[in-house]
């Protein structure tokens, strides 16, 4: 096992834990607000097509632009964000210090990114919007949902 001298304690201990955790115990009704974001977003998922196995195989066959638009705009606004937030030292509605920590790149990332595609074009549903899918009635995706687990 490497040591601390080695460098690869501290990387290997940063991913082991979430660094951004939030040290405020809340009641559980407070985790409602999430299921309610949640079931909005997979509302808007569903009618701005993110969701749909036609529009992800266009995407995959270079066919369409609508998914690439959606993608780098989200890219974009997530950029942005943490800009301002880094600039302005944005806190949580909670008044906690939002970090960010560099990640060191390695092959595990390239390798998962490769999955992650492969079973996205081979299933038509990133993890996400599944749920999405299965709530609108598609219990067909409750196939690739059981093999992520």
């Amino acid at each position: 096992m490497k040591t601390k001298e080695d460098g690869d304690f501290e990387n290997r201990s940063l991913d082991t834990i979430c660094i951004n955790e939030s040290h405020l115990k809340h009641k559980w009704h407070h985790n409602l607000k999430y299921l309610f974001v949640g079931i909005l977003f997979g509302i808007v998922f569903i009618q701005a097509e993110i969701v749909s196995w036609y529009r992800i195989q266009e995407m995959f066959r270079l066919q369409s632009f609508h998914m690439y638009g959606i993608i780098g705009s989200a890219v974009v606004v997530g950029m942005i964000s943490v800009r301002l937030i880094k600039k302005f030292k944005v806190k949580t509605i909670y008044g906690e210090q939002i970090e960010f920590h560099d990640k060191k790149f390695n092959k595990g990332q390239v390798i998962g990114g490769l999955f992650f595609g492969v079973g996205w074009a081979l299933t038509g549903a990133c993890p996400g919007p599944m749920f999405a899918l299965i709530g609108s009635g598609f219990s067909v995706m409750l196939v690739p949902l059981f093999l992520l687990f």
